[in-house]
């Protein structure tokens, strides 16, 4: 069963969309790690991974956080909301134009999909190229090559 509300520190920031958390768990300290649900950032070789990763770095490391999980991946990674200082980290990184809304997982009603939209028109991030390329499209890609 997963946490309703789990208090962490964020320890580490793998790329635009996955970090590391050291939360207080049943008065132990455990580290998780956390996938930001409803988004997807560039993968680290793709265009834009390294922005997205220092935006997320920017917002997140080495401060506190609340997560809230919702489920396990398959790859056994707490999928989960987290907010950073009192900022939704998905969010933002919406916002920055540094991740697309996660349309496969994200819920109808997101505000997420404002966002993005808002992003979008402003050219913000992977959205200043003529032709973004959705991460779930670049690793479909590179695993046909």
């Amino acid at each position: 069963m997963l946490a309703a509300l789990l208090i962490c520190s964020i320890i580490g920031i793998s790329d635009g969309d996955t970090l590391s958390a050291r939360c207080a768990t049943n008065g132990a300290a455990q580290t998780i790690t956390v996938r930001l649900a409803g988004i997807d950032a560039p993968e680290k070789r793709q265009s834009y991974g390294d922005r997205s990763k220092q935006n997320l770095s920017a917002l997140c490391f080495r401060r506190p956080a609340e997560v809230r999980p919702v489920s396990l991946d398959r790859y056994a990674r707490t999928v989960a909301h987290v907010t950073c200082d009192g900022h939704d980290a998905a969010a933002e990184q919406v916002r920055e134009g540094m991740a697309w809304v996660f349309v496969r997982y994200a819920a109808k009603g997101s505000p997420l999909y404002g966002l993005e939209r808002e992003a979008r028109a402003n050219r913000r991030g992977i959205w200043a190229d003529a032709q973004p390329v959705a991460p779930w499209e670049w690793r479909r890609a590179a695993a046909a090559s």
